[in-house]
């Protein structure tokens, strides 16, 4: 059996001959839908992290009533990611083979309810229960999104239309802390979760009313599918149906791509691996964050809940930069290779200062470096979405390779949340250990995209 190699043909921007003779960028509404797709993506999963982070919130006021011990807590919390990490793999497939916006709107509709069931639960046992449900539900919004993506915009624009929706976890996070702090002061916790679910009822609603297929008649427009289709959007119909005829950008005589042989590649396990470090620190700030600030910086609820949007919206902004950044340095003529890589890169190198913050005395300083960590971290997450579209071998891949890489990435979930309460239960309540961790990881993720992944460019097997 011959080792799986890295093809040699180009998905990144059109060369210089081509951009010349391609059609203009389109002005108008009516022409550049492709932004409204992408919005209705973010609105997606802003209320995917508002629900999530719900928990996080609403835990240090949960304890009492439920009688929750703090050798439980990590538990609650990393019982999320065990059902969303595994669930990513079928999901992904899935999405490559029904298409993206069935899949999210079923997905959306059983993390709403779940979210509203929540309130109701009486002990550890149902809690528990609502928790690993949670994860089954969200599990397709991450690969679905990225799927549309690659589907509705061209490379030059992929980074920063994913950075756009990816922005949506630090919006929903940022939104999550006054929100359901602001619910929890009025009617107490149980609210915080029936109000959030029942806002996730109206995203699906509007998902199923707005969104549109790129290949659906009048879902685009023909200038608008001309200006995409040269820039290297990835069009075809995600369906079963389509697979009989084969996907238009690949040669008859390339040997099939299956599932289980994208583990083969040394690309894909850099894109795990990478990702699966960016993720236990991005999770710090979704499940310990306002426990860190309430229990080691002596915040009081009117504190967390304005201090502890802050890093959400300083990420908002670096993610969009990151999207902005690896764009422009591809319009420059910079290979997506070299521009994908030197965001990466950068971007986890910087995130690594999120271990000075146990070395300064001032919660504001503090403050200040987790926000600049988690900033960074956005800024890289911007390329790691364009990864899956940017190395899939065929249009009927990219799901498949974003959930896979969101799978490892949400095993960190798992481990993250239950290693950071372990960490405090053996150094007695101190956080020092658990942010160390994560800046030492910071710096494994960015060795990892700079050394394992040698090219970003599509996979293909070897003929045997």
């Amino acid at each position: 059996m011959k080792t799986p190699r890295v093809a040699t043909t180009p998905t990144g921007p059109p060369s210089q001959d081509e951009s010349a003779t391609a059609p203009p960028r389109p002005r108008g509404l009516r022409h550049n839908t492709r932004w409204l797709m992408v919005f209705l993506c973010f609105l997606g999963m802003t209320v995917n992290y508002v629900d999530r982070a719900t928990i996080s919130i609403s835990l240090p006021y949960m304890t009492d009533d439920l009688h929750i011990g703090p050798e439980w807590q990590g538990v609650i919390l990393s019982m999320f990611f065990v059902t969303y990490a595994l669930g990513q793999l079928p999901a992904g497939a899935l999405i490559d083979r029904y298409g993206e916006k069935k899949m999210l709107a079923i997905g959306g509709l059983i993390w709403s309810v779940v979210t509203i069931a929540t309130g109701f639960v009486r002990g550890i046992g149902s809690l528990l229960v609502a928790r690993l449900a949670l994860g089954a539900g969200e599990a397709p919004a991450y690969p679905s999104c990225a799927k549309s993506v690659s589907r509705w915009f061209p490379v030059r624009e992929r980074a920063l239309a994913n950075s756009v929706w990816d922005n949506g976890a630090r919006a929903g996070t940022a939104v999550a802390a006054p929100v359901v702090t602001a619910l929890i002061a009025w009617q107490g916790w149980r609210m915080a979760f029936w109000v959030t679910g029942a806002v996730a009822l109206l995203w699906v609603a509007l998902w199923l009313k707005a969104y549109r297929e790129p290949s659906a008649a009048g879902g685009i427009s023909a200038e608008e599918r001309a200006y995409v289709a040269a820039g290297g959007a990835r069009l075809e119909e995600a369906s079963a149906e389509d697979t009989a005829e084969g996907p238009e950008d690949t040669a008859p005589e390339e040997p099939a791509v299956r599932w289980r042989d994208l583990f083969r590649y040394r690309t894909v396990w850099g894109m795990m691996i990478g990702f699966f470090c960016l993720n236990y620190v991005i999770y710090f700030f979704i499940t310990w964050f306002p426990s860190y600030l309430v229990d080691a910086r002596g915040f009081d609820l009117l504190k967390l809940g304005f201090y502890g949007a802050l890093p959400g919206v300083v990420a908002i902004g670096g993610s969009l930069l990151g999207g902005w950044t690896s764009d422009t340095l591809l319009r420059r003529g910079w290979s997506v290779t070299r521009a994908r890589k030197t965001c990466l890169v950068c971007g986890m190198l910087f995130s690594s200062v999120i271990a000075f913050a146990v070395l300064v005395p001032s919660a504001m300083w503090a403050l200040t470096l987790l926000s600049v960590s988690y900033a960074s971290l956005a800024f890289s997450a911007a390329s790691v979405a364009s990864l899956p579209a940017d190395v899939a071998p065929t249009p009927r891949h990219v799901a498949s390779l974003g959930g896979i890489q969101n799978f490892a990435s949400n095993l960190a979930g798992v481990l993250g949340s239950t290693t950071t309460g372990l960490l405090l239960g053996f150094f007695n309540h101190s956080f020092v250990a658990p942010l160390m961790l994560s800046g030492a990881l910071c710096v494994v993720g960015a060795l990892t995209y700079g050394l394992v992944i040698k090219r970003v460019e599509p996979l293909r097997m070897s003929a045997a």
